[in-house]
């Protein structure tokens, strides 16, 4: 794909200088341009259309599933809690992101102030590193209901599940606030075009002219109770998982058990595969359209996805869904 800038959109470029302002014999960014997909108007307005429905799936899929989760009866389960919770990160991912990215779209790149650009990596980052932990648990559960059933109810109480996702968000806003302040503290002082969709960590300290040493430090320490955790927990309980399944007698037997945690199992493997295909697989050689595409997987691709994958592979929401839309015909 070419990247294509008209003359009038380097004009516009230009024309930013004047949000820099002189302070101690240097100039300091205010504002920042995201330059988002610089392809044809035709080919930009394609992209806005096909984000713009996506979007719209996104919203009504995820509310679908909290709906369901908090007026049927039957999915009232540890499961299903922490299904909703899942469905209310991803809300928070695509609207922070995906509502700016159409408007970058639509006018062939946009605006962001210093402090905008802020929040929106902040909530972000937030988001991505909530589902972290909330994956993390929803495998713990997994492993209890296969491996301790007996004992399932007494451990996973409403009680219990309620303190697990306050400590996954709290987690995910504390550690995440950690890296923000660090990044804030930085000085942006030569160019303010970021040639990506949003505002994320990378391409902020390509453009900081402050020594980042210490944020890429901190990042590394940070990964560890933030990511490296997390993807422990998950693999022991699913090893566990398997070895608990595969002493099942029966082929029915383990396929039912089985069933209990795939869809889980699908969310994690799309969710860790496109984070770490972004984030932990070298990018030498890749291109900047590249790199873009594949931040679409985890800001738009996975929320898209996530409810589907819960409604379709999952009786008791189809359960769930055909009761409520029979009350709806009945009134």
């Amino acid at each position: 794909m070419i990247r294509v800038i008209s003359s009038g959109f380097i004009t516009h470029i230009l024309s930013t200088a004047s949000i820099y302002i002189q302070e101690n014999n240097r100039t300091e960014v205010t504002e920042f341009l995201l330059l988002g997909f610089q392809v044809s108007r035709g080919l930009r307005l394609f992209l806005f259309c096909l984000f713009l429905v996506v979007y719209c799936l996104i919203i009504c899929g995820n509310l679908l599933i909290i709906t369901l989760v908090s007026t049927s009866k039957n999915l009232h389960t540890p499961m299903y809690f922490f299904i909703s919770h899942l469905s209310i990160s991803d809300i928070l991912l695509s609207t922070d992101i995906v509502p700016d990215m159409l408007h970058i779209l639509l006018n062939n790149g946009g605006t962001m102030t210093f402090i905008g650009c802020m929040t929106q990596f902040y909530f972000f980052s937030t988001s991505e590193g909530f589902e972290c932990f909330l994956l993390a648990v929803m495998s713990y559960d997994r492993y209890v209901a296969i491996c301790n059933p007996l004992r399932y109810s007494s451990i996973m109480t409403s009680g219990h599940c309620v303190i697990l996702t306050v400590i996954c968000w709290f987690s995910g806003v504390s550690i995440t606030l950690i890296c923000i302040i660090t990044t804030a503290k930085l000085n942006f002082c030569g160019s303010n075009v970021i040639d990506y969709l949003f505002c994320d960590l990378v391409p902020l300290l390509e453009l900081s002219c402050s020594d980042t040493g210490i944020v890429h430090l901190e990042l590394y320490i940070i990964s560890i109770p933030d990511v490296l955790i997390p993807t422990i927990i998950i693999v022991l309980s699913y090893t566990y998982i398997v070895l608990a399944i595969l002493r099942i007698p029966s082929n029915t037997g383990r396929q039912k058990a089985f069933s209990t945690c795939s869809s889980h199992l699908i969310v994690v493997s799309i969710f860790y595969g496109t984070l770490f295909g972004v984030y932990i697989v070298p990018t030498k050689g890749q291109t900047l359209t590249m790199s873009k595409i594949l931040s679409l997987l985890y800001t738009v691709f996975t929320p898209l996805v996530n409810p589907l994958i819960y409604s379709l592979r999952n009786k008791d929401i189809k359960k769930a869904a055909q009761e409520t839309i029979h009350k709806w015909e009945i009134w």
